[in-house]
């Protein structure tokens, strides 16, 4: 009698254990990463009892034999939040506490916290591999990702691209051998350094130092006789000058030379000069001097002792030394008749910015997004993928 007994008391026992997986799913149903529970019964092993026709084979009731997840992929749910993310596939998300314990979750409700940590609800850190800036791939071992720096460094300038087209009919302002760089008067109190008269054409574009600080770099035109030879200077603000010697009507004066046209307009020569900021003029030679098969121009606006500060700044006008003659780019300067003018001006180079926002690609690769326009790539999210999940 007693046997029955605990047979029907096992099978509520049972059934209450179901119950509860059945429960537990139900109130779980809107908690994101959950994953449903499902059970199993099986028999207790009978009782072996002498019969009439020999042994008898008894039942004891039932237990429950297994309780276990289902890892199938669950729908995906839309958000808001650039930081909450899902996983399409095998695998689980890495998330570690304080004292290096490393857990495993489906849940991708993350947030950044105040130290720049990616965190879930319980506060554990998000896991994966920090991104080289140099390479882009991830580099040394798992760690906890930290957004490392609210502020994108900045860079320094490398090349400046002018593309102008300078008139064919204009006249030529300043005569005379370099009249163009005479024109200039980097010391002049009065704060004009080249009267409007002296030249064609100007424009300017905004370069950056290695600190970020931001410079304006003006090249002026001007047309040389009749013909189809142009000079140009390359100049910044006397008072942004901090080149060791440069001094007197030289401040600012960076760079001249020539720009010979062909007759269809299109660059087919061009020469530059470097000034070192005392009136001393060194010519460059295409065949060694040039970077990119552009001339530079190396202005200083730190002042180092040294000149460890100084710049190496390609100027290209859309034209490349090959070794033997210019070649013109698609975008490339021109001579036109037509009023001059910049078609396009550009730098590369950018001073510090501050943390925006960040995006997280479908890879799970985190990029800070920064106030100067740069996209910088952080870390890549770890996926861990398990044997046995259960």
């Amino acid at each position: 009698m007693l046997n029955g007994v605990y047979s029907a008391i096992s099978a509520l026992k049972a059934f209450q254990k179901k119950l509860s997986v059945s429960a537990n799913n139900v109130a779980n149903a809107q908690t994101q990463g959950f994953k449903v529970s499902a059970s199993s019964s099986e028999d207790i092993p009978p009782q072996t009892d002498p019969s009439a026709s020999g042994e008898a084979q008894l039942g004891r009731g039932t237990i429950i034999g297994d309780i276990h997840e289902n890892f199938s992929q669950g729908s995906f749910e839309p958000s808001s939040s650039p930081t909450d993310l899902a996983i399409g596939g095998d695998g689980f998300f890495m998330v570690g506490t304080s004292n290096g314990e490393k857990f495993y979750t489906r849940d991708g409700h993350f947030q950044l916290d105040t130290s720049g940590r990616l965190v879930n609800a319980s506060g554990f850190v998000a896991q994966g591999w920090a991104i080289d800036p140099n390479t882009g791939q991830g580099q040394g071992s798992i760690q906890d990702i930290v957004i490392p720096t609210f502020k994108s460094p900045p860079r320094e300038t490398t090349i400046l691209e002018n593309i102008v087209n300078l008139d064919s009919e204009a006249k030529d302002r300043s005569v005379g051998m370099n009249g163009l760089s005479n024109a200039w008067d980097g010391g002049n109190p009065n704060g004009y350094h080249i009267a409007d008269d002296a030249y064609v054409h100007e424009t300017s574009t905004k370069v950056y130092n290695a600190m970020g600080g931001a410079h304006d770099i003006t090249l002026y035109f001007d047309r040389r006789g009749t013909g189809s030879e142009w000079e140009y200077i390359v100049t910044t603000h006397p008072f942004a000058d901090r080149r060791e010697v440069a001094a007197g009507s030289d401040l600012g004066l960076l760079a001249r030379g020539n720009l010979i046209f062909d007759a269809n307009g299109a660059v087919s020569d061009m020469t530059m000069e470097i000034n070192d900021g005392a009136g001393n003029w060194r010519p460059q030679n295409p065949a060694t001097d040039l970077m990119g098969g552009h001339f530079t121009f190396q202005p200083d606006f730190l002042g180092a002792t040294g000149g460890s500060t100084v710049m190496s700044i390609q100027l290209d006008l859309g034209s490349t030394y090959n070794g033997s003659a210019w070649v013109n780019a698609k975008r490339t300067s021109t001579q036109y008749a037509s009023p001059s003018n910049t078609a396009f001006s550009a730098a590369d180079g950018y001073g510090a910015g501050d943390l925006q926002s960040i995006s997280i690609k479908k890879d799970g690769v985190i990029s800070g997004n920064y106030s100067n326009g740069e996209t910088l790539n952080l870390f890549q999210i770890a996926i861990a993928r398990l044997n046995n999940p259960q």
